[in-house]
């Protein structure tokens, strides 16, 4: 079952680890650019100042159970970016997703997500890269020609 932990709920301060030097050692940085992705999704149906629950912890789970392999993935900065990004656009309450959003002590289900949102955001982002080196390549081979 694919979940989405909630690093800034309960937990967001325990240490996860052997030894107190993990705290000191550096996460791996996230291969998901989540700086150039479509927060649409979460905008416009989480809207303030009530900030229902239902249409924003349903936001939420579309727009991050894609990345739930990587937002869990303790060892990365992913779910603290992503959080940052988010917070970034959509100018949130501090705790909004992980005081509103909890389905159980696991996080949050994301088997109920339909497939075809589960792949908008990567597709996207890779449609742009691929994109971006074609119009680079093309550029690079017209400045060789002249």
């Amino acid at each position: 079952m694919m979940r989405v932990r909630l690093l800034f709920g309960d937990d967001a301060l325990d240490v996860h680890g052997g030894s107190g030097r993990t705290l000191l050692q550096m996460k791996k940085a996230c291969n998901i650019s989540f700086e150039n992705l479509d927060y649409s999704v979460l905008t416009d149906k989480c809207k303030g100042p009530q900030y229902p629950a239902k249409p924003c912890c349903d936001a939420f789970k579309e727009f991050a159970c894609p990345f739930s392999d990587a937002i869990n993935d303790l060892e990365s900065d992913c779910a603290s970016t992503m959080f940052s990004f988010i917070n970034l656009y959509g100018k949130y309450p501090p705790g909004l997703f992980a005081n509103e959003c909890r389905e159980d002590k696991n996080g949050l289900d994301c088997q109920n997500v339909e497939q075809s949102k589960k792949s908008g955001g990567v597709q996207i982002a890779a449609t742009q890269s691929s994109l971006l080196m074609l119009t680079a390549g093309l550029l690079a081979l017209l400045l060789q020609l002249f």
